[in-house]
């Protein structure tokens, strides 16, 4: 699966998926840290990659609804550490949601996978 991580990801989330076989891009690599919420999505959906990110803004689908863009994971942790991260994550992988996350939402939080799917 495509992925961009957005630029409050840590970079351990990159090694991680990338390990998992996942083609990884962030948005430090590609020079577009500082750059408004819209820009970052759009160029995720330009290039079919599911966005990763800390920012709950993603998550409002009034604002950003599901199926106008390539898909988006937020993670919702009291810790954004890599420690609090990397078991959330690995959970992710592990359920095969991602596969499943095309043009949708996931909101990912210390105990659940919530998804809303883009309707066929």
């Amino acid at each position: 699966m495509k992925i961009k991580l957005d630029e409050n990801m840590p970079f351990s989330l990159a090694i991680l998926l990338r390990a998992a076989g996942h083609n990884v891009s962030t948005v430090p690599e590609e020079n577009l840290s500082g750059e408004g919420d819209r820009l970052v999505l759009e160029t995720a959906t330009k290039e079919n990659r599911l966005l990763m990110t800390f920012d709950a803004d993603f998550g409002d689908i009034r604002a950003y609804p599901v199926g106008s863009h390539a898909g988006v994971e937020v993670f919702r942790l009291h810790d954004q550490r890599w420690v609090s991260l990397k078991e959330p994550a690995e959970r992710l992988l592990i359920s095969g949601l991602l596969e499943h996350l095309e043009h949708g939402l996931a909101i990912v939080d210390e105990n659940r996978i919530r998804v809303r799917s883009k309707k066929k």
